[in-house]
């Protein structure tokens, strides 16, 4: 387990001495990580500066080779990797075994994307000149991720990243430095070269990002986290008039149809709901049922819901605590205000009793109105509120009144209508019958509030790169 802060291919103490990094399942320690300061944050883009002209020179196939490596090596350390992730974070093996292959398939797909960097040629229209047009490596990029998915969210910026020839400066979650850590040493003992990639953890995250947008040699920032802190970055960034990326909050509605095959919708809703406890910014967050559907759905999903298992992530069970005490409470309010405003506990899972772990009870609530706050927030936990509808206008205008617009989910049996339904909804990506909408080969981002720029396919490495093209003069 690696607990150094990586500076120029060198593990090394962070200057602000260490913190520890908790197990949200038990409140234990789990290690502690170096601590680094405005001077480390500093010394990391220095790295990353110097390494930038040899890297984006690399020839792209060595690049891939390097990247495809890397996959290679998170599929050989699959379960070591998932079981730092249930440790750090607290989801479930399972879910984390999940991740760690979803997170190594963005060193694959970049690996193969990394040698087909597009371009193109042709004559200007006055015939005059030829035009030719080319992509290069934006320079020196700064990589914010979140907690919720500790290696995910860092192999979908770091591979492109490096894939496009730009070096990086990477500022983990304080929750979960472990992973992000750990990946590292994966890409260094696959071939990265010195001061490529930089690995910062910190406690003082506002003041070292800040310190990186300043710098005169950052030209690209990738963050992925809540609609806040994105705009406060958006309005750094703007100073400098930063090639930003912009991945934040989500309000997923979920919508069944009266002719959806509710087996599928129910199994559906398990996956987008409950996945990672409902820490996810893509999570179904507010459940739109027909009402000719709505007590039969219910019946469904609160018999799978009462059949999870919650408890840490090590002795097998299906939900594990959410992030910290402090989410618990504001899962538990949110919750609490439903039902003071008419909505209805009808089914609940048990927790732990006498569990030092923040557990919060995977819980359905019914006869939510559709103003309720547990409606028009982002939960971020294991709760689904259950909203009735009949008539399809009000309800595409119920699924568009929130500023946000990442995700939502479509069922039903008409292809037709879920496809009329789901072109309707604000939202980056739909799931159409499917209860998962992430996929690196896809164009992974949201609308509104929720972000700027995508992430995976071909756009995601043209995040990482200028568009540039050159006229040449052309006699006739």
């Amino acid at each position: 387990m690696r607990t150094e802060l990586l500076v120029d291919g060198q593990w090394r103490p962070g200057r602000a001495g260490a913190f520890d990094v908790m197990d949200p399942a038990t409140g234990a320690t789990i290690a502690s990580v170096a601590n680094g300061d405005l001077a480390d944050a500093g010394d990391a883009v220095a790295a990353a500066d110097a390494a930038f002209a040899g890297w984006a020179a690399t020839p792209a196939r060595d690049r891939s080779d390097i990247l495809r490596r890397a996959f290679e090596l998170m599929m050989r350390d699959a379960d070591s990797l998932a079981e730092l992730i249930a440790a750090e974070n607290g989801k479930a093996v399972g879910d984390a075994r999940s991740e760690v292959t979803y997170a190594a398939e963005f060193f694959r797909w970049f690996s193969e994307e990394c040698v087909r960097s597009g371009g193109d040629y042709g004559p200007a229209p006055t015939g005059g000149s030829r035009t030719l047009v080319t992509h290069k490596a934006a320079g020196v990029a700064v990589l914010v991720t979140p907690w919720n998915f500790p290696a995910a969210m860092i192999t979908r910026k770091v591979a492109p990243a490096l894939a496009a020839g730009c070096t990086a400066v990477l500022k983990p979650a304080r929750e979960t430095p472990l992973t992000a850590l750990a990946i590292a040493a994966l890409l260094i003992e696959a071939g990265v070269p010195d001061g490529v990639l930089n690995v910062v953890p910190t406690t003082e995250s506002r003041r070292v990002v800040a310190s990186w947008l300043a710098d005169p040699r950052v030209r690209k920032v990738s963050f992925t986290g809540s609609t806040p802190v994105g705009q406060a970055l958006l309005r750094l960034a703007a100073d400098r008039v930063l090639n930003t990326s912009m991945e934040l909050g989500g309000n997923a509605p979920f919508v069944v149809t009266d002719d959806a095959d509710l087996e599928a919708a129910v199994s559906g809703a398990m996956v987008a709901k409950f996945r990672s406890g409902g820490q996810a910014c893509t999570a179904a967050n507010r459940f739109y049922v027909h009402a000719d559907v709505v007590d039969e759905f219910v019946d469904r999903l609160g018999a799978e819901v009462e059949k999870l298992s919650v408890g840490p992530a090590r002795d097998g069970h299906d939900i594990g605590p959410l992030i910290s005490p402090q989410a618990v409470i504001e899962v538990g309010a949110l919750v609490e205000a439903a039902v003071a405003s008419g909505a209805r506990i009808s089914h609940i899972a048990g927790i732990p009793e006498g569990s030092a772990g923040n557990f919060y009870p995977p819980t359905l609530l019914t006869g939510v109105p559709h103003d309720a706050g547990v409606v028009r927030e982002e939960i971020f936990g294991p709760v689904a509120p259950i909203v009735t509808w009949r008539d399809e206008t009000e309800l595409v205008a119920m699924a568009n009144d929130t500023e946000m617009g990442l995700a939502a989910y479509v069922y039903s049996d008409d292809l037709q209508r879920a496809l009329r339904i789901a072109e309707a909804i604000d939202a980056g990506m739909v799931g159409v019958n499917r209860g998962i909408v992430s996929d690196p080969s896809a164009p992974f981002g949201g609308m509104k509030q929720s972000g700027i720029g995508r992430e995976g396919a071909r756009v995601g490495l043209e995040e990482f790169q200028e568009t540039r093209y050159f006229s040449v003069g052309w006699s006739s």
